[in-house]
């Protein structure tokens, strides 16, 4: 192999370290079978959430987990492969793949890794069923404010209502 294959592959390997050091979760995912469209549509919707989406040869991702927590992820690179990395929303690639999977047909887990454990398929999948961080702060920021409001609406019931008795009673005291 000459020094130029040799320093490419080497950036290639590099980038890859990268990436599943700045990424809070990666999905590893058999794409055979969807068609360009499918994999075109996927991209797009990856890429709005901020996922990156990439086909790697598997010795060069092999290579580049060598010797890092993630190297037990290698062994699930077998046949096509297609990693997903998350940088900002953990859950994200794996939602929206788990999505493709269900709609497609054609598409596998084949294993993942969140903050640093490796995940399984099965764990992947219930990965997917993780609702986003922002869902989960709207469910949250909601469960807090029903005991206000109720709250609030009943103050206001109870001043609409000793507000209409309270006034006449009041006017009679004035004439008195």
């Amino acid at each position: 192999m000459s020094v130029e294959a040799k320093a490419a592959k080497q950036v290639i390997i590099d980038e890859i370290k990268e990436r599943f050091e700045n990424s809070s979760s990666v999905v590893v995912v058999d794409y055979l079978g969807i068609t360009v469209a499918e994999a075109d549509a996927l991209r797009k919707e990856l890429r709005e959430a901020g996922v990156q989406f990439t086909v790697y040869k598997n010795t060069l991702v092999k290579r580049a987990i060598e010797g890092t927590e993630y190297e037990e992820l290698g062994e699930c690179l077998k046949g096509s492969s297609a990693l997903a990395f998350s940088s900002e929303d953990a859950t994200a690639a794996a939602r929206i793949l788990n999505k493709a999977i269900k709609k497609y047909k054609k598409m596998a887990f084949k294993g993942g890794v969140l903050d640093g454990a490796v995940l399984t398929p099965e764990q992947v999948v219930a990965l997917a069923d993780i609702p986003s961080r922002e869902e989960l702060i709207a469910r949250f920021m909601g469960s807090i404010q029903a005991p206000i409001s109720k709250f609030a609406r009943t103050l206001k019931a109870i001043v609409d209502e000793g507000g209409e008795e309270g006034a006449p009673q009041e006017s009679e005291a004035a004439e008195a």
